[in-house]
């Protein structure tokens, strides 16, 4: 009974089996529809009697007027809708809900929001990971491949494990660095044969100018770092890199394989023999391939031990590839804290100058804009919201989090709140031989009260509270 009743089901378990849907009683209507569907006909099936439900709850903020513009928290809100006040409507999907909660600004812009300026936001967490060699590390950028407009400067976040290297390498563009995490040991060698080699942890700061080879190595608790790049096409897979120096040296790529390892031949052999007048010998066992990040023998608690020095002896200390910047005070103001490293303060890093930032809760750097330069922003830690404002009348408002590329064009105008329970902490980053900005605050209280009021319409009290010295970070309301 069993045999027979599998034999009856036999046809259409076949075409399952080999992944072919089972015959059916229909015909398959094929690919394309008829012609009969081409315009208006009376057979045609118009819309639904009944509207799709949707449920939502709108959150606190989301019926004020759409030019007050709170923030609106949308990180617990089931199903969030692009509404503010009576501007809007709700949206049935297709959606990605996750990125509509982390980007309540560009769901339910502010009413103040106009027209379209550029994208000034990239999530590192969106960039390609470049991963080392046997746990060694990990390494992510931006550049304009996906910031197009951030043609001034581009970034890399980088990891290196307990003992993991940064391969000794140089690069076309200089290379600014601020310590995010952990503790790493750097070492260089200028064009004039001196030789620098430091230790640096958490909030220091190293800049290494173009061409000049270097390499990083993390200490004992692995170290985390931020790279900035004074070219916004920067890449950092076309790095100089030691290993494809000599197995590309000279250019001709004729190696042999032996049991999967690379050999160079003879002939290239012989270049680095002469070049460095040692056997041929001494380059048999060279890497096979680039090693980029890798882990190494760890380093020496001494670092007297790995001071090595030529006659031309060690950097001068004016002109040093470090500033220990997380010993540098941080300068208080009512909404948080700013610390500024310059060529004032570390004259080898000509051409780059930066802010470190902290917003408490509730408060906001303040509206400003830098006249001489674009400025490049890298998220630390908390979240906040900016709006990027650009002439005549477009403006933008974007959410921020740890690990999110901020980037605002020369003497655009911008602030950056602090929408969350922590401290908002961000670097700021310009390519200015000193940090300057101008502050909108400093602006109307330092112009005649007259031509403000006549232009803006505020109050003689409103024009006597704005102070005249710039604030960097004010305070929130309840601060």
């Amino acid at each position: 009974m069993k045999f027979q009743l599998f034999v009856t089901l036999l046809p259409a378990v076949l075409p399952l089996v080999h992944g072919i849907p089972a015959r059916r009683d229909t015909p398959n209507p094929g690919l394309r529809g008829s012609d009969s569907l081409v315009g208006h006909s009376s057979s045609n099936k118009g819309g639904s009697d009944s509207p799709p439900d949707i449920k939502y709850t709108l959150v606190p903020g989301q019926t004020e007027d759409p030019n007050i513009g709170p923030y609106l928290d949308f990180e617990k809100a089931d199903n969030p809708q692009p509404i503010r006040g009576s501007a809007g409507a709700d949206d049935p999907g297709p959606r990605n809900y996750y990125y509509d909660r982390i980007n309540s600004d560009k769901l339910a812009p502010p009413g103040t929001d106009h027209g379209q300026t550029i994208n000034a936001q990239w999530p590192m967490g969106l960039s390609h990971n470049r991963l080392g060699s046997d746990g060694a590390g990990w390494a992510r950028q931006e550049n304009i491949n996906v910031m197009p407009d951030a043609t001034l400067m581009a970034g890399v976040d980088m990891r290196l494990a307990p003992a993991g290297y940064r391969e000794l390498h140089w690069h076309v563009a200089a290379e600014w660095s601020l310590v995010l995490n952990g503790s790493c040991r750097i070492q260089a060698v200028n064009e004039n044969g001196e030789t620098f080699i430091d230790d640096l942890t958490a909030g220091d700061v190293w800049f290494f100018p173009p061409g000049v080879p270097h390499s990083i190595q993390a200490l004992d608790d692995g170290v985390e770092f931020l790279l900035v790049f004074d070219d916004g096409g920067f890449n950092e897979d076309n790095t100089f890199l030691a290993t494809e120096v000599f197995l590309h040296t000279p250019v001709k790529k004729s190696r042999s394989y032996t049991k999967e390892i690379q050999l160079l031949t003879h002939t290239q052999r012989e270049v680095l023999s002469k070049n460095f007048g040692v056997d041929v010998s001494a380059f048999d066992k060279l890497p096979a391939d680039e090693l980029y990040i890798f882990k190494g023998t760890p380093a020496p608690a001494d670092i007297e031990k790995q001071n090595v020095t030529t006659t031309a002896g060690i950097i001068p200390r004016a002109q040093s590839y470090s500033y220990h910047f997380s010993e540098q005070p941080a300068h208080e103001v009512a909404g948080g804290s700013v610390k500024i490293v310059d060529p004032l303060t570390f004259p080898i890093a000509s051409n780059f100058s930066a802010a470190v930032v902290t917003v408490h809760p509730g408060g906001m750097r303040e509206i400003h804009w830098h006249p001489t330069s674009d400025e490049w922003t890298f998220f630390i830690s908390g979240q906040g919201r900016a709006t990027l404002f650009t002439a005549p009348n477009a403006a933008t408002t974007f959410d921020y989090a740890g690990g999110d590329v901020g980037y605002f064009p020369k003497s655009n105008s911008h602030y950056i709140e602090n929408t969350g329970d922590e401290d908002l902490v961000f670097v700021e980053v310009l390519q200015a031989p000193q940090f300057t900005d101008m502050a909108l605050g400093q602006w109307i209280a330092s112009t005649p009260k007259q031509i403000v009021a006549d232009t803006l319409n505020l109050s003689e009290d409103v024009l006597s509270s704005i102070k005249t010295e710039k604030q960097y970070v004010v305070a929130g309301p309840s601060s």
